[in-house]
């Protein structure tokens, strides 16, 4: 990222910011509300339009190449959000399945079972509605998804906000499994405890 700027009418968020993410850390981006972490991490998921230069995966970004934007959605980014972005009324295993291609259905009970006993959790859930599990299962779950969809980057917005201690813990632990599978990890929180986790930190 180059000269990034973001302004939401007359109010500056981003003014000629530079960032340059290496393939495989863990950064935490901490700061007070309103600096803008949330907006960085949507402009670097190709969610938000902004000013200047952005590369991903070397190729520079075109926010209004829209099919582009789905292939890096698809393909490269994945989100993990505080309030787990799952459907409440739909069951784990439509939750889970929706991230699958279809040359993964022949093997999907198989893919279903590992990635749920890599967080925790059994074959059991898959036909809980969300809505009755608590919120270190849904972050779990949420985690799962990302397993299955197995994109190159993870962006993760305040992913422990909204958990306590021991699910803190829990849910850290896995994000840095997944870092150490190689994934490049982004997240931004003011939760210094979880921010130690990160190998690599900047303010905002």
């Amino acid at each position: 990222m180059k000269n990034i700027g973001k302004s939401y009418g007359d109010k500056v968020i981003l003014k000629d910011f530079d960032l340059k993410v290496r393939k495989g850390v863990f950064l935490g981006i901490k700061g007070e509300s309103g600096k803008g972490k949330t907006t960085l991490l949507n402009i670097i998921g190709t969610l938000e339009s902004y000013e200047g230069e952005y590369k991903l995966n070397g190729e520079y970004v075109d926010f209004e190449d829209k099919k582009k934007k789905r292939k890096y959605l698809k393909d490269d980014i994945g989100y993990l959000f505080q309030n787990y972005a799952l459907i409440d009324d739909l069951t784990v295993y439509d939750n889970l399945v929706i991230v699958l291609d279809k040359k993964d259905k022949e093997n999907e009970k198989e893919l279903l079972d590992n990635v749920l006993k890599k967080v925790g959790l059994d074959l059991s859930y898959l036909d809980k509605k969300i809505y009755t599990c608590s919120g270190g299962e849904q972050q779990r779950i949420a985690i799962a998804r990302l397993m299955l969809k197995d994109c190159n980057i993870i962006l993760a917005d305040e992913p422990t906000g909204s958990l306590d201690n021991k699910n803190k813990e829990i849910v850290m632990n896995l994000i840095c499994d997944l870092n150490r599978e190689g994934k490049t990890v982004i997240m931004v929180s003011h939760d210094d405890e979880a921010l130690s986790y990160c190998s690599d930190l900047m303010a905002l």
